[in-house]
């Protein structure tokens, strides 16, 4: 049984710092594209990171310089190391699985979690 469990969100203030972690197990972590996106309420979902199979990453504009994507193949564990945060950062974050990194990025996955909430206060 595949399962992807995000952990690390909370309540920071704008400027503050957040490390969230994504749990994996039932399938072969290494053999998968892995990737963070976000929603907000009434928001559209948005596509944040995204790590390849040989640790490439990808990163939404708006979140650029500012959030780090990677992953411990050892420990079937993906991160997104969160700097700078801004109060439009606010939204849950989902961990995704899926074959190619452009695909995880706009949200076309095989497996997701159940999602961390993340708030931003100005």
């Amino acid at each position: 049984q595949v399962q992807l469990v995000e952990s690390g969100g909370g309540s920071v203030q704008a400027g503050g710092s957040l490390r969230l972690s994504c749990a994996a197990s039932g399938y072969t972590f290494s053999s998968y594209c892995m990737g963070w996106f976000r929603q907000a309420p009434g928001k559209e979902r948005e596509g944040v990171a995204a790590i390849d199979r040989d640790g490439s990453t990808i990163y939404a504009d708006s979140v650029k310089g500012r959030f780090t994507i990677s992953k411990d193949n050892a420990k079937n564990t993906l991160y997104l190391q969160m700097n700078s945060l801004k109060p439009e950062d606010t939204a849950m974050y989902y961990c995704a699985a899926g074959r190619r990194v452009d695909w995880v990025l706009r949200g076309w996955y095989d497996y997701r979690g159940q999602g961390t909430q993340v708030t931003v206060s100005s």
